[in-house]
């Protein structure tokens, strides 16, 4: 991705964090083949707009939901073009080439789900004697195929990172598909404010930079989710990191010790809970609240009601657990850049970030990215810096890469 400092509200997607939306859309709904049949004819009037000093600038002629399919040419125009190094064909090549099966399950070998799991799990309350390997390494490289057949433009009006509309391109078929608005966006103060518009490939996971920094990124997108879901404690059998991956659900929620629904409000005429269903942590990044599934399962299908009618699907399937999470790690959230940038030493920090000590791209700021709570701490014991930094060490120690140098701490740093 190019380096993209101002996107989406740093509100968007973690449990802590709340999707800036509008619950109520302000347009009159339109076919998806007037939509493609009007966008010359809208230019031509924006245009004139423009040049007369009235210009409104109007976003996709979409309704939230609905798609439309786009010719080779929309594609170069619209969504700068295809990438063949970034088709799902490559995806298998560039997980083997990082990270091999051997490698992965010696490093998660209590995974959830795993024979050493079974072992762990008998007799406890949350076994499960139909537990799939959930965290297995073929789940990863399914999700990595899948997300890399998916990009994603986000558009928002200038000065107002939160005013937005997110479109989603399912690459093979071209199709595109209008996923989120905010109420406000095409507002008669906001229509004219300039739309600023960034494109997300994430077929780039794994993909971009030396392939040094692509085993860094697996390394340390594994090694946050490790610590997220991880099982181990300081004296755990065989070492605490051996323990990364051992959950995928808030244990909370899914014992009814926490009865909420975790249906937001302000977000729920968009994206609507549903009777009976709850929509606590689950997957690699525990995914939570009805927006963030909603919103996901849009990114994901195209279509917001898969997640929000089986909010299960994100603990049951983990290619679609794996897909959260890549897809967390791929998008950037205003005023923080995405981990994948971070990581790959494609972002570079602002003035205010350095002021913040936010200047030494790497491990240590993808933590700040993922979870601004975790600022200023060292590796020291009982801090959740030290088990990150923990897995990332042993991660990048099996790949055989030299870290040496590289702040994986959140010392001196403030959040974003």
């Amino acid at each position: 991705m190019p380096q993209w400092s101002k996107l989406l509200s740093g509100r968007f997607i973690h449990r802590t964090i709340c999707f800036s939306v509008g619950v109520a859309l302000l347009v009159t709904p339109i076919t998806a083949s007037a939509a493609s049949s009007s966008n010359g004819k809208y230019q031509n009037v924006q245009f004139a707009a423009e040049q007369s000093g009235k210009a409104n600038f109007q976003g996709s002629l979409l309704t939230v939901g609905e798609n439309r399919f786009l010719t080779r040419s929309n594609i170069e125009k619209e969504w700068d073009g295809i990438d063949p190094d970034y088709k799902p064909d490559q995806a298998v090549k560039a997980v083997k080439e990082l990270l091999s099966l051997e490698d992965y399950e010696a490093l998660f070998p209590n995974r959830l789900g795993s024979p050493a799991w079974y072992e762990i799990a008998k007799g406890k309350e949350y076994f499960k004697a139909d537990q799939k390997d959930y965290f297995s390494y073929s789940n990863l490289i399914d999700a990595v195929t899948e997300v890399a057949n998916i990009k994603l433009k986000i558009s928002h009006r200038k000065g107002s990172p939160g005013v937005q509309e997110i479109n989603r391109l399912d690459k093979d078929a071209r199709i595109e598909t209008l996923v989120s608005r905010s109420s406000d966006f095409n507002s008669a103060k906001n229509k004219k404010q300039e739309i600023v518009t960034v494109i997300i490939d994430f077929g780039t996971f794994l993909k971009e930079g030396f392939k040094k920094d692509r085993k860094r990124e697996l390394a340390a997108f594994l090694a946050n989710l490790a610590h997220e879901t991880g099982g181990g404690w300081s004296t755990a059998p065989g070492g605490e990191l051996k323990w990364g991956l051992f959950w995928n659900e808030n244990i909370a929620g899914r014992t009814g010790v926490n009865t909420s629904a975790f249906v937001d409000e302000a977000s729920a005429a968009l994206y609507p809970g549903v009777k009976d269903k709850r929509y606590y942590g689950r997957g690699p990044i525990m995914l939570s609240w009805n927006f963030n599934y909603g919103l996901f399962s849009s990114i994901i299908y195209g279509d917001k009601n898969v997640l929000l009618k089986n909010p299960e699907i994100v603990s049951a399937d983990g290619k679609v657990g794996f897909m959260t999470a890549i897809l967390f790690w791929m998008t950037p959230q205003d005023p923080k850049p995405s981990a994948h940038d971070v990581i790959i030493n494609k972002w570079k920090p602002s003035k205010a970030d350095i002021a913040k000590g936010l200047s030494q791209p790497g491990f240590g700021i993808t933590i700040m990215v993922l979870n601004g709570l975790e600022a200023n701490l060292g590796e020291v014991e009982g801090s959740s810096v030290k088990r990150r930094a923990g897995h990332y060490r042993d991660i990048t120690k099996t790949m055989g890469v030299d870290i040496t140098g590289e702040k994986v701490d959140t010392l001196g740093m403030k959040p974003f």
